[in-house]
C-alpha cells in the first residue's frame, strides 16, 4: 500500500523538485496528472518517459499511476457523437495505459468531468458511447498490465457517472478485471446516500474498487473539513483494502506545498490510530 500525492498540487515546481518534495514530506509516490507534464502526454518521447522515471527513482519514490486523464490533449470526449473525436479520445486512453505502465504505475483514474458530459437530448446515446470507450480502455489496460478506474464524480462536477453504483454498472457490464471503479471521498461524501464507511463495506467485497482518493467534500485536503477519516480507514482495514491511495485536494490553502504537508501528516496519523 502506497500513498501518492496527486502532483498537480505542487505542479508549479519542476518535476524533479516535485519528486524531492513528495519524498521529504513522507509520500511514497506521485500520482501523475498527464496534463502537468506535456500538452500531448500520450505522445511523450522515450527520453522524456525515462527522465520522469529517473526523477522519481532518484528521489526514492514511485509514480503510482495517472489521473485526470482527459485534460490533455484538448478536445477529448467519451460521449461525443462525433466519431472522429471519439476515436481520437480512445487512442489517447489506450496510449495513456501504456504510459502508466512504462512509468511504473499500476492505476489510471478516469475522472475528467468536462470530457464525459452528456449532450442534452442525446443522454442515452452518450452513455452507450462512453461504455464503448471504457471497454476499449479496459482492453488496453489489460494488455499493459494496469488497472483503469472509472471514477464517480459529484453532480456539481458532471451529469454523468455520479455514484459508485453507476460506475459499477458500467464495469460489470464490460466484465474486464482490468476495468474497475474507485472511491473518491470528496465526491462520495457529496453524492452517495450512505456514509463512506458503509459504502466501503458494501462495495469493497465486490472486487470492483481499484483505488481510493483522499479528500474532503469541501474540496480541500483530508483533515481540512468535516469528514472524519478514521472511520474510513477502519472500514478499509476491516475489508482488507490492499490498494494504493491518492491524496487529491483541489483547493490549496495557503498554497500547494503547505496543503500537501498537512495532508500527509493527517493521513499517516489517522491510519496509525486505527491500527493500534
Amino acid at each position: 500500500m502506497k500513498i501518492g500525492l496527486c502532483n498537480e498540487v505542487i505542479a508549479a515546481l519542476p518535476f524533479e523538485k516535485q519528486c524531492e518534495m513528495a519524498a521529504q514530506l513522507g509520500y511514497d509516490g506521485l500520482e501523475l496528472a498527464p496534463m502537468t507534464v506535456d500538452a500531448e502526454p500520450h505522445l511523450l518521447s522515450a527520453a522524456k518517459r525515462a527522465a520522469l522515471r529517473k526523477a522519481a527513482s532518484d528521489a526514492g519514490i514511485v509514480i503510482t499511476g495517472l489521473h485526470y486523464l482527459m485534460r490533455a490533449p484538448a478536445g477529448l470526449s467519451i460521449t461525443s457523437r462525433d466519431a472522429a473525436q471519439r476515436a481520437h479520445t480512445v487512442d489517447v486512453m489506450r496510449a495513456l495505459c501504456d504510459l502508466a505502465a512504462e512509468l511504473g504505475g499500476k492505476i489510471l483514474v478516469h475522472g475528467s468531468p468536462e470530457q464525459r458530459k452528456l449532450e442534452p437530448g442525446f443522454e442515452a446515446e452518450g452513455r452507450k458511447l462512453a461504455i464503448d470507450c471504457f471497454a476499449a480502455a479496459g482492453e488496453a489496460a489489460a494488455k499493459a498490465g494496469v488497472v483503469y478506474c472509472v471514477e464517480p464524480l459529484s453532480r456539481k462536477q458532471t451529469d454523468h457517472i455520479n455514484t459508485i453504483a453507476e460506475a459499477a454498472d458500467i464495469v460489470t457490464a464490460i466484465s474486464n478485471p482490468a476495468l474497475r471503479t474507485m472511491l473518491d471521498c470528496s465526491s462520495a461524501g457529496s453524492t452517495e446516500t450512505e456514509s463512506i464507511p458503509d459504502a466501503i463495506k458494501r462495495w469493497l467485497p465486490t472486487g470492483l474498487i481499484g483505488h481510493v482518493h483522499l479528500n474532503d467534500p469541501n474540496r480541500r485536503g483530508p483533515g481540512e473539513g468535516d469528514l472524519h477519516f478514521s472511520p474510513i480507514f477502519e472500514a478499509l482495514r476491516e475489508q482488507n483494502y490492499a490498494g494504493d491511495y491518492g491524496i487529491e485536494p483541489f483547493v490549496y490553502v495557503p498554497d500547494g506545498p503547505t496543503c500537501a504537508a498537512r495532508a500527509i501528516g493527517y493521513v499517516r496519523g489517522a491510519m496509525e490510530a486505527v491500527t493500534r
